[in-house]
């Protein structure tokens, strides 16, 4: 059942199109009313419906811009115009606001109600598309190169490596329930006697013409490269892998007098280990010798990787993580078990060193972006980040200082970004104060002028004042025109402009709203006459 606001200032027809139409039958709920365009604005912020029918012609704001006000607070909500204006302009402005449907007046109910159904339909198409599965419209393209360039965040381990599993399997690239296979990626570029990096897109096809004689894969052309995603049985690596680069390089060599430089990856039997498999195999790459054909396996060239680094990767962006999130606690608690569990393994004193220079990278760069500069938390941070780099300490000591480290960044952080944020929503309110008598102050406005985003300021708004940025506003103009009104001999017209609002009736209707009264009948209250 979808959700709907009708709002028409015509109160027989709003009454007729709410009492008639079948709502429920036609898949609807109508959730509100409203006779103008700031009570339907108020009512989709309030109420967040999946349409809204209204007239294109309403008091105080018209369709048009009650349509682009709804597109900035609530952009979810579909709008459906009743206009008695067949005017190419109208038609072509509601359509920069992908409007859903545009019905011209006069319209009998039973129009209305068969063009309700043809949005309820659309309605459904939407929603139907926005919820289906990856294999709905996910290619194995799609699914694999944000796992190759970018890695796979969602979820933890096993849960983790289920979900791309399914959606692996969806698209056609392995077996369902399939779990002997493993993954290895090789990058390649084509060179000429020179040297010179000569990769085209056409290559992909010779690759791929060889790589398919001996197992399941997927090229895919990257700029000046070629990368493969190989996929097979660790029996089938051992038995094929030597011999599909040396007959690729031998082919590009005898066919085309081309060079084949060729970078390959460890093994991983995951998915979520793809985007490390494919910067091993770029890594693996770069020791190939540019002048003639090569292959280079960065298990050879690099020893220590593979899951090590992978494990070290992990560790490090988790910690950005908590540090980021603020879980301080959660960061601690983290931080002494994977030192404790690092204490138990083989090669720990360079997983730890790897681990102390990772960590020093990415929390001192968040902790520059973020931390106020002058704070003494920063200050002792960077003392131990110096300690850290310039003396050699045992690995028990280098956990601790690792995690005393860390510990302060995430301190520094908080207390940098607790600053901004209260910084940045004392600006807003300001200009709040200084400018309510600009028609044109707004949310957009605002934010762009402090430079944050208009979510984020209004977040903050909402959390220091408890009203939204549209509520603060309106408060502090319909406070200065109560004084004006009762301490002034100003007309209502010269309040409503000093006050932002160049309609007098709409300025009085929200006064009313907001005060319970109107601007007249204020000021007759308070023994001060009327003014127009």
């Amino acid at each position: 059942m979808y959700t709907i606001v009708v709002a028409d200032d015509e109160e027989e027809l709003r009454s007729t199109i709410v009492r008639r139409i079948p709502w429920e039958e036609i898949g609807f709920e109508v959730v509100g009313e409203a006779e103008n365009g700031i009570e339907a604005l108020e009512l989709v912020d309030r109420l967040e419906p999946d349409l809204l029918l209204t007239d294109i012609r309403m008091p105080f704001i018209t369709g048009l811009e009650l349509a682009r006000q709804v597109r900035e607070i609530r952009p979810a909500t579909q709008i459906a115009f009743l206009s008695g204006y067949d005017e190419f302009a109208y038609a072509q402005q509601a359509i920069e606001y992908n409007i859903i449907s545009y019905m011209l007046k006069p319209i009998t109910m039973a129009g209305l109600t068969e063009e309700l159904v043809c949005i309820r339909r659309k309605l459904d198409k939407l929603f139907r598309e926005f919820g289906q599965r990856m294999k709905d419209s996910m290619g194995v393209e799609e699914f694999l190169l944000p796992l190759l360039l970018d890695g796979y965040q969602m979820g933890e381990g096993t849960e983790r490596e289920e979900t791309l599993l399914a959606g692996a399997w969806e698209c056609g690239l392995i077996l369902q329930g399939s779990r002997v296979n493993h993954f290895q990626v090789i990058t390649v570029t084509v060179r000429d006697a020179g040297g010179r990096n000569c990769t085209a897109p056409g290559h992909i096809h010779a690759v791929d013409s060889i790589l398919g004689k001996y197992m399941k894969h997927k090229c895919f052309y990257l700029e000046d490269k070629v990368v493969a995603l190989l996929i097979a049985t660790p029996a089938s690596f051992d038995k094929y892998l030597h011999i599909l680069a040396d007959d690729l390089c031998q082919s590009m060599e005898r066919i085309l007098g081309l060079h084949c430089c060729m970078g390959v990856s460890r093994q991983t039997a995951a998915l979520c280990g793809l985007n490390e498999a494919y910067r091993e195999s770029m890594n693996a790459m770069r020791y190939a010798n540019r002048t003639q054909s090569s292959v280079r396996y960065i298990s050879d060239e690099e020893p220590f990787g593979g899951e090590d680094i992978e494990y070290v990767m992990s560790m490090g962006a988790q910690v950005e993580s908590l540090i980021r999130s603020g879980s301080r606690d959660e960061l601690e608690a983290y931080l002494n078990r994977e030192f404790a569990h690092l204490a138990t393994e083989g090669r720990a004193r360079e997983k730890v060193k790897f681990l102390q220079l990772e960590l020093l990278s990415c929390v001192f760069r968040i902790l520059i972006a973020v931390a106020d500069e002058n704070t003494a938390v920063r200050t002792r941070a960077e003392q131990l980040m110096q300690q850290l780099l310039n003396q050699d300490y045992p690995m028990a000591e280098t956990a601790r200082k690792v995690t005393d480290f860390c510990l302060l960044a995430a301190d520094g952080i908080l207390a940098g970004k607790q600053k901004s944020s209260t910084d940045v929503c004392d600006k807003a309110l300001l200009l709040i104060q200084e400018e309510f008598a600009s028609p044109d102050i707004s949310l957009v406005s605002v934010s762009s002028r402090i430079g944050v985003s208009a979510n984020y300021l209004s977040a903050l708004i909402k959390k220091r004042t408890g009203k939204s940025f549209v509520d603060y506003l309106t408060q502090r103009r319909m406070e200065e025109a109560r004084q004006q009104l009762l301490h002034t001999g100003k007309k209502i017209r010269e309040i409503s402009e000093s006050c932002g609002y160049n309609d007098q009736h709409y300025f009085s209707y929200c006064f009313k709203k907001y005060a319970g009264v109107s601007p007249n009948l204020l000021r007759q209250q308070a023994g001060g006459g009327e003014g127009a």
